[in-house]
C-alpha cells in the first residue's frame, strides 16, 4: 500500500514536471513561427498568478471608482446623500411644527385654565448635525437686548414696581446651594446660577403651569413655569424633566433635576431665571438658596 502511494506521488510529481513544447506553424509552408516550452506544474502557476493579478485589479477598479454605482442593488451615491440631506429636512421642519403648534395649544391651555390632554415629551432631533448650528444671537434676540439696554434708565422705577407687586408672594427655594454667578442684565445674564449636587432635585418656587419643555444646543432640557400676576420662572442646564408641558404644579413640587446640558454650561448647577410682565427679575431679591 505503502508502495502504491510513493509510485502515485513519483508518477504525478514526474507528469507535473514533464516539459512540453507548444509550436505554431505556417501552414502553408509548415516552418517555426513561435515555440514555448512548457511543463504542467509551470502552467499551473502561471493560471494561478494571473487569477489572483485579475481578480486584484477587478476588486480595486470596482471598490476606488464610480463603477460600483453600476452594481444591481448598490445605488448611486450622489442619490444617496440628497436622499440622507431630504430626509434631515423633512424630520427638521417636522420637529419646527411640532415645536411651534405645541407652545401655541399651552398658552391656549393656560388663558382657558385647561390641562393639556396629550402633551408631547421634549425630543432632541437625532438627525440634526447640531456642530453646524449658528450659535449667534438672531435678529429677534438683538434687537430684545437693544430694547433692554434702552429702557436701562427707567430701570429704577420699574424695579420698584416690580419689587412692590412680587413682595407679597412667598417663594419656595428651588435649589439649596452656592450662588456662582448672579444676575447682571449689563451681561446678558438674567438669571442666577446656583451649583449644588448634580441630579438634585428642583422644586417649583409657586404653583403654575408647565408652558414649554424642550432642548436646545445652548441650554440643554429646558422647562418654563407661567405662575399667576404675569410671572414666569425658567429653568436651564437640567439633567432630565419630571414634567411635560400642559401640567400643573405645586408650590414645592419637583418639576427636574440639577444637569450640565448644553454647551454653555461649564459644570452640574442649575441656571434660575423670573420675568415679570416679560422683563428679567433678579431672582435673589425673591428667592433664598
Amino acid at each position: 500500500m505503502v508502495k502504491e502511494k510513493q509510485s502515485f506521488l513519483k508518477r504525478a510529481r514526474h507528469w507535473l514536471n514533464t516539459a512540453y513544447r507548444l509550436v505554431i506553424l505556417n501552414d502553408e509552408t509548415f516552418g517555426e513561427k513561435f515555440s514555448v516550452k512548457l511543463s504542467p506544474l509551470g502552467l499551473i502557476i502561471a493560471i494561478s498568478a494571473i487569477t489572483i493579478v485579475m481578480t486584484t485589479l477587478v476588486i480595486s477598479l470596482i471598490a476606488l471608482t464610480s463603477l460600483r454605482e453600476y452594481i444591481p442593488g448598490y445605488g448611486n451615491v450622489y442619490d444617496r446623500r440628497e436622499l440622507l440631506k431630504i430626509t434631515q429636512r423633512a424630520d427638521s421642519i417636522e420637529q419646527t411644527l411640532d415645536a411651534k403648534e405645541e407652545y401655541i395649544n399651552n398658552l391656549i391651555n393656560v388663558f382657558n385654565e385647561k390641562e393639556e390632554p396629550n402633551p408631547l415629551k421634549p425630543k432632541k432631533d437625532s438627525l440634526k448635525d447640531y456642530s453646524k448650528i449658528n450659535n449667534e444671537p438672531s435678529k429677534n434676540d438683538l434687537e430684545f437686548r437693544k430694547e433692554i439696554e434702552e429702557n436701562k434708565g427707567n430701570q429704577a422705577t420699574v424695579a420698584y414696581t416690580k419689587t412692590k407687586a412680587l413682595n407679597d408672594l412667598v417663594f419656595y427655594s428651588p435649589v439649596k446651594g452656592l450662588v456662582t454667578t448672579s444676575y447682571n442684565i449689563q451681561e446678558d445674564h438674567f438669571g442666577v446660577d446656583v451649583v449644588t449636587k448634580p441630579d438634585e432635585s428642583i422644586k417649583a418656587p409657586l404653583d403654575g403651569t408647565i408652558i414649554y419643555t424642550g432642548f436646545t444646543v445652548e441650554d440643554g432640557y429646558i422647562i418654563h413655569i407661567q405662575h399667576g400676576n404675569n410671572l414666569m420662572s425658567v429653568f436651564k442646564h437640567n439633567s432630565h424633566l419630571n414634567k411635560r408641558t400642559g401640567e400643573r404644579v405645586k408650590t414645592g413640587e419637583v418639576i427636574s433635576s440639577v444637569g450640565n446640558t448644553g454647551i454653555n454650561s461649564k459644570g452640574p448647577h442649575m441656571h434660575f431665571e423670573l420675568w415679570y410682565n416679560g422683563t428679567p427679575v433678579n431672582p435673589e431679591e425673591f428667592v433664598s438658596f
